[in-house]
Formats: structure tokens, sequence, C-alpha cells
């Protein structure tokens, strides 16, 4: 592992970048004990709080963790897909609110990728997943129901949708797209969506979930992608009109 002293880059950043990449490429595996802070600081030629700061950044990562006593240190962390949910939500999140993406692409991009998940969750759903998403619908139906809990319980039932095609790696792709750009567009259609459309095209997908009809699943929810993207046309449109008026 090397840094280049004479790099413009942070030296700190610099090592926990030789670290990762040594993760990365198997050379530290998982488990392994990292050296000492003095050990690294004589290595990389740095200071102890160098040091530090380097493995600050990795453990707010999770590619490392720490342990106390005798045998403690800090070592090579198992990064689990669950774990790194949070930061690609928090990531996909920020993107698309400085980035200025618009509504539709946000929502082809999330119904795309949902669509796509959907026949392997018609092939794989457990009765678990099927109970998650019947439980989701049955909450959508209560009456004075907040917009902000039937948001919850919209992404909530997609989630459970997606995680039935039991694909960790569609899961971790896809949690940007539901639980980031599903809120997005909440935001933005709440006031003026039907609760009860949306509950029956929820209710039309479970069923075809739990029959395994892929065709079906993924019909309703192009369906379900078309009311969204109307929806938003209109909402903005109306929006426009009102700013025109002023």
């Amino acid at each position: 592992m090397k840094i280049d002293p004479a790099s413009p880059a942070d030296l700190s950043q610099q090592i926990a970048k030789a670290i990762r990449d040594a993760i990365i490429s198997g050379a530290l595996p998982v488990d392994e004990r990292l050296p000492s802070e003095s050990e690294l600081a004589e290595q990389f030629n740095v200071s102890r709080p160098t040091v530090r700061e380097a493995l600050k950044r990795l453990a707010a990562q999770s590619l490392i963790r720490t342990q106390r006593g005798a045998t403690g240190g800090a070592f090579v962390n198992r990064l689990k897909f669950e774990d790194a949910y949070g930061q690609q939500i928090t990531t996909s999140t920020l993107l698309l609110s400085m980035n200025d993406v618009s509504f539709g692409t946000a929502c082809e991009a999330r119904y795309a990728l949902e669509r796509a998940c959907a026949p392997l969750s018609a092939a794989r759903r457990t009765p678990d997943h099927l109970a998650t998403m019947r439980a989701e619908i049955h909450r959508q139906q209560q009456p004075g129901l907040t917009d902000e809990a039937f948001c919850a319980s919209d992404v909530a039932f997609h989630r459970a949708l997606v995680d039935a095609a039991h694909n960790p790696v569609l899961s971790y792709q896809l949690a940007g797209a539901v639980e980031a750009m599903q809120p997005l567009m909440n935001m933005i259609t709440f006031g003026a969506r039907s609760r009860e459309r949306i509950v029956t095209l929820h209710a039309h997908i479970a069923d075809a979930i739990a029959d395994a009809d892929a065709t079906a699943a993924d019909q309703h929810l192009a369906e379900l992608a078309a009311y969204t993207q109307q929806l938003a046309h209109d909402v903005i449109a109306e929006r426009n009109a009102a700013r025109s008026r002023k």
C-alpha cells in the first residue's frame, strides 16, 4: 500500500483509498486485522492523527470495524447489502435533489427497474412477502390515514415487491429507486391522486405476484407508471398555470 506525498489530495484520503483498494483486491481479506496506528503511520510516513482520520473514513463506509481490548484493533468488515442500503438511498436522494432531475426521468427509471424485477418476484415470492404486500394494501384502505402514512405504506409495498425477487444486487440497486424516487413522486402527486385507484392497482399487482403471473404484474405496474406520470403532468401544468396568472 502506497501514497503519493506530492499529490494535492489529502493524505488521510489517500491512505483510506490505499486501504480500501487493498480490501477490494483481496490483499486485506475479511476479518483481517489491520496494522496498528503507529505501524500504519510508519508505513505511510505520516502522523498518527492522519492515520486515525483515514480509519474514520473507512469506518464511515463500513469497510472496517474497531474492537477494544488486548486482542482489539481495526479489522476488515464484511459489508452486507443491507448495510449499504442507507448509503444508496442517501446518494440517490442527493443526486435527484441536487441535479434537477425531472419527474419524468425519475419515474421512467424507477418503473423500468421495478418492472424488470417483477418476473423474478412472481417466480420467487414467499408467503411473507405476499403477507407484507397485503398488509400494506389493508393499511392503505384505512380511513383517516394521513398522507405521510399512506406514502410510507406505498414505499413499504414496493419494497416488499422488490425484495420478493430474492436478488440482493437488485434489492440494493432498487433501494434508491424505491426509497428515494418513490417519496419524491409521492410528494408531487399525493394531493391529486386517487387512493382508491392506487390501492386497486396495488391489489392487482399483489394478485399477479401471488399467481406467479409475471405478464399481469408487468401490465399493472405499467398502468401504475402511466397513472403516476399523468398525475405529475397535470399537477405541474396546474402549478405553472397558477404562476402565470400571478
